[in-house]
């Protein structure tokens, strides 16, 4: 068979999946987050997360005893993905076979990603992936992820270094670093240190009427979100990624303003730290510039804003495309002011070459929610979770070259070295389309390292 066939044969697709940050949002009755200056007594509330470098505490209390103490606080906010069509469980074959898949990262080929690795593979450098857990164990994250500094914010007890959340955070990790071992996939930044930081737990009840099995990602709070970040910026992470994204009511009651100054604290803190926390634009193919009801969440955090492109066409075996690959997902949330940068997210379509390829894990539990391991395998997937992953790789990358630059200063390097393409407006890119050698070779010329 030729190198085509066998990767069809083998199963290496786990099956096309439109990923990203659709989801919908719900505000918990009993469990907040509070400014911790305005609370008299603590110890009349359980605590949940505390975030002491922003003086914000997510805790389990009534609503009226908050009152009573004065405090100011709103509910926090349950973020529950929708249904998406899950991942085959018959993808083993290909690593097993010691199969380098590299030719199929469109993704990497388009961003300069092998020439740049002549420069730096991202050494010394941290990247958080805040997500649905990463399968530390997969062939292609082998000696990538830190257990000891990983933590779980999600309510459950399976703790870090396994999918347990669903697939999707392995996806997003193995696009910023998966290993360079000659099989399988690599990430854009091979050499960087990334820590499993899960805010989801396990979807255990299936979804769509019984029809889809849990492998996605289960349910978080955005308070475990903002606690995640937070701990991320702490442990000095160059890059923090949030392939994730939500709306809420920003007038209902007043809460929408108090989580905006919250984000924005959070965001404050991060920065100063030097972590760079880079975001999912969303799904949903509509414009943010104007919709003054709901807000992305990334849009008052100070983060980068991601939404994504993808080819249309794309043959491996000649690397040529029908259309390139900054051409605008069809589905991208986009909006002049709303998208900081263009990253290669994949087309969506239904040729699933033309989606982005990397490492998946599909989790398994018993019946009383035992985890019973996971299958290992690649999947090509498409979404702006897709394209955010691609922009954390670029800052640990431009960070490995330049390591007296703060995160402004990286921002600004990815940001100067982007361009918009002629024929496209800019509402779908912001500053422009993300180029990674260039961001690299800009930030090795910079003088500070």
């Amino acid at each position: 068979m030729d190198r085509r066939t066998f990767i069809t044969a083998s199963g290496v697709s786990l099956g096309t999946l439109a990923l990203g940050s659709v989801v919908t949002a719900t505000e918990a009755t009993d469990r907040f987050l509070v400014d911790r200056s305005s609370l008299r007594d603590e110890d009349r509330v359980e605590l949940v997360h505390e975030l002491a470098p922003v003086d914000l505490l997510v805790v389990r209390a009534s609503e009226a005893e908050l009152e009573g103490q004065g405090a100011e606080f709103a509910p926090d906010v349950r973020i529950d993905p929708d249904a998406y069509r899950p991942a085959r469980r018959d993808s083993a074959a290909a690593l097993a076979a010691g199969e380098d898949l590299t030719e199929y990262q469109w993704d990497k080929r388009d961003q300069g990603v092998p020439e740049t690795h002549d420069v730096t593979r991202g050494e010394d450098t941290r990247v958080a992936i805040i997500d649905s857990g990463i399968a530390a164990g997969h062939p292609d994250l082998e000696g990538q992820v830190d257990l000891e500094l990983s933590r779980s914010f999600a309510d459950d007890d399976y703790g870090v270094g396994g999918p347990y959340g669903g697939t999707h955070g392995t996806h997003v990790a193995g696009i910023v670093g998966a290993n360079d071992d000659g099989t399988g996939v690599v990430g854009s930044a091979p050499g960087t240190e990334l820590v499993d930081l899960r805010v989801s737990g396990p979807g255990l009840e299936s979804r769509d009427g019984g029809e889809l099995p849990p492998t996605y990602w289960g349910d978080t709070y955005y308070g475990s979100v903002l606690a995640a970040l937070v701990y991320a910026a702490e442990i000095g992470c160059d890059a923090a990624n949030l392939s994730l994204g939500w709306t809420w009511r920003m007038r209902q009651e007043g809460w929408g303003k108090f989580w905006g100054q919250a984000h924005q604290r959070v965001g404050t803190y991060a920065r100063r730290q030097g972590t760079l926390h880079t975001h999912a634009s969303g799904n949903w193919g509509e414009s943010l510039q104007f919709n003054r009801d709901e807000t992305d969440s990334s849009e008052t955090a100070g983060g980068i804003t991601t939404s994504s492109t993808g080819p249309v066409g794309f043959d491996p075996d000649t690397g040529e495309y029908d259309e390139p690959p900054y051409v605008p997902s069809t589905y991208t949330t986009h909006g002049v002011g709303a998208i900081d940068l263009a990253a290669p997210g994949g087309r969506g379509g239904e040729y699933e070459r033309d989606n982005v390829l990397n490492a998946v894990a599909v989790p398994s539990f018993g019946e009383d929610g035992e985890y019973l391991g996971a299958d290992y395998g690649h999947a090509w997937l498409a979404g702006t979770s897709m394209a955010a992953p691609q922009v954390a790789g670029a800052v640990a990358l431009v960070r490995s070259v330049d390591g007296r630059a703060n995160a402004n200063q990286v921002r600004t390097t990815l940001e100067r070295t982007a361009s918009v393409p002629d024929e496209y407006e800019r509402k779908y890119y912001g500053r422009g389309y993300l180029d990674t050698q260039a961001a690299v070779e800009d930030a090795a010329g910079s003088g500070r390292s």
